[in-house]
């Protein structure tokens, strides 16, 4: 079983090993990623701060300056520690046992808005990219769809597939296999930003149980979730879960 995870916006700042791009998933997708990332680098380097505004999707000059460097030479860390938003904050990487640990860095896959599709064990800079804006005239999502999907299909051959992502991601990737998505609901309406921590601790109680299939998740019980309906439409079975507390 493999499990689809969003990047967040936010970042944890600096890593201890340099960066290599070929170290990546998906060796053949590397000179597509250093094509995306000197056009990135070399936006950058031209320093029009209302551009870079824009990419980062941050105003404040000091805070772009902050991200105005060239990131092929920064220090790298696993790309499920240097993000930082609700659902990684919920997981609490750092605080699992080492078994559970080697579970997210085997079975997770990122989809990072610069990076493309990354296992959660692979090593990666700090960058500032907001999600849907483009690089020049690169639409990353399109770009990493026409390069990638192809790869992910065959990666993902004889795995069952969690797919915990917003729906954004899709654009980059979308499985035509059976997959298996999530929703939250509270009081009988869907939910949006607690999605996101329960995204983070229904991964976080797999990696702890060491999760192998579908079936088994299912069975898995987790603390303030219970199973309202479970839905099919063509290849996507949506899991409902209620939210109790």
């Amino acid at each position: 079983m493999k499990i689809l995870l969003a990047p967040s916006e936010t970042k944890k700042r600096g890593g201890e090993l340099s960066f290599n791009p070929n170290g990546l998933l998906f060796e053949e997708l590397a000179p597509h990623r250093m094509k995306l990332l000197h056009t990135y680098i070399n936006v950058l380097q031209q320093g029009d701060m209302q551009i870079l505004s824009k990419m980062f999707g941050i105003k404040k000059e000091a805070d772009i300056l902050k991200h105005k460097k060239d990131i092929i030479h920064e220090l790298t860390m696993k790309a499920i520690e240097r993000y930082t938003g609700v659902a990684f904050e919920y997981l609490s990487y750092e605080e699992l046992n080492t078994k559970a640990q080697a579970y997210v860095d085997s079975h997770v896959i990122l989809f990072s808005n610069l990076f493309g599709p990354i296992k959660a064990s692979d090593l990666i800079p700090e960058y500032k990219l907001k999600q849907g804006e483009a690089v020049t005239d690169i639409k990353t999502e399109k770009f990493y769809n026409e390069h990638s999907a192809h790869l992910m299909e065959a990666y993902l051959a004889n795995e069952e597939i969690l797919d915990l992502r917003a729906g954004f991601y899709d654009k980059f990737y979308k499985p035509t296999k059976p997959y298996t998505t999530l929703k939250f609901i509270k009081n009988g309406k869907v939910v949006s930003h607690w999605a996101k921590a329960y995204r983070g601790i229904v991964l976080r109680e797999i990696a702890k149980a060491g999760v192998t299939s579908i079936e088994a998740f299912m069975k898995l019980p987790i603390e303030g979730l219970s199973i309202h309906e479970i839905q099919t439409r063509k290849n996507k079975t949506e899991i409902i879960y209620n939210i109790e507390n």
